[in-house]
């Protein structure tokens, strides 16, 4: 089997896997604006998978289409045989490696023992890991931070993770402990480049945390030439074109916006016709389709920096239902010059 980190070209880049984010709608509309190299699947729970409860909203997680290709699962929990057991079905789902999340700060995955947690339990984290590779052909890589609390634990932490050997690793340029509220370690990528080489050269380092646009990776692609992929996370918040370097028009934004929308209305129709067809089976299950209110996180992606968008986007947070949604861009549109 092909390793995609070998065939990725030199500076790749790559769409963080963000929690309620990166899911298969979203993945498509930053196809359309301009897509990475590489995408990465929101989180999938290995202990869900592995119940029969949990298992139908895991592979909901990893549905793939098309335009992800190539696209890695990521995974996260602490049960080495629960990872083994997803591992091994990922093979026949569509994608091109997995990798395992041990850096996602959140407080409630970290009270799980995984995402960051794993950090201080290096042991677990390195048989999980090697549960996970036994059980696959995949190319199994790692996601992570500096360190737990302090900047320094990289020191011990990275040179753990390299000696496995991985296809890749990852590194966010912060501490769970630091979240997002102090500016990246950029200062450190030479020491973790020169880490990588003394124990596994052959590794692919991705560097995350602060890189907004191709124009930034483009710099810091100059200045620091040994990393070999650039991973762009909250940047695409900011301008979901991110990955080129084309400057949108508010049209161009409201109109991915509807493209959005009508993603969200098919797989909405989709769902509900799934579920309604278990149900006429004799299936234990409720005909509902997306929850409306997740889609409103969105909405500051494709409406903001222009005369009204305040208004426009309290407006929109108002809505119950896609419909609505439609009404109220349509009226703005109409009452409003393009202002391109």
């Amino acid at each position: 089997m092909n390793n995609i980190w070998d065939n990725l070209p030199h500076g790749f880049t790559v769409l963080a896997p963000m929690e309620g984010v990166t899911d298969v709608i979203f993945r498509q509309v930053v196809a359309k604006a301009g897509r990475p190299d590489l995408f990465f699947t929101e989180f999938t729970n290995v202990s869900s998978f592995a119940s029969e409860k949990g298992r139908a909203n895991a592979l909901e997680r990893l549905e793939v289409v098309s335009t992800d290709a190539p696209i890695i699962a990521q995974i996260w929990g602490k049960n080495p045989e629960h990872f083994a057991e997803l591992a091994g079905a990922l093979e026949n789902l569509g994608f091109a490696g997995l990798d395992i999340n041990m850096g996602c700060p959140d407080r409630h995955v970290n009270a799980a023992g995984g995402g960051a947690a794993m950090i201080r339990t290096s042991d677990l984290a390195i048989e999980c890991l090697n549960k996970a590779r036994a059980a696959t052909n995949l190319p199994v890589s790692v996601k992570t931070r500096l360190g737990y609390t302090y900047v320094d634990e990289y020191r011990e932490w990275l040179p753990t993770l390299f000696k496995e050997r991985l296809a890749a690793v990852t590194v966010h340029l912060r501490t769970r402990k630091e979240m997002s509220k102090v500016p990246a370690h950029f200062e450190l990528i030479p020491e973790i480049c020169g880490l990588r080489k003394a124990f596994s050269p052959e590794t692919k380092l991705i560097i995350n945390g602060d890189i907004k646009d191709l124009a930034m990776i483009q710099e810091l692609a100059e200045k620091y030439p040994q990393v070999d992929g650039w991973m762009i996370g909250r940047g695409v918040f900011e301008n979901p074109y991110c990955f080129t370097n084309y400057q949108p028009t508010q049209t161009d934004l409201l109109g991915l916006l509807n493209y959005h929308l009508d993603l969200f209305d098919a797989k909405d129709a989709e769902l509900k016709s799934q579920r309604a067809q278990a149900l006429s089976k004799g299936g234990d299950v409720e005909v509902r389709g997306l929850a409306f209110e997740p889609l409103k996180r969105f909405f500051k992606i494709y409406i903001h920096s222009f005369a009204g968008a305040g208004e426009l986007r309290a407006k929109l947070m108002e809505t119950k239902n896609t419909r609505e949604v439609r009404r109220i861009l349509a009226e703005w549109v109409l009452g409003n010059s393009a202002g391109d």
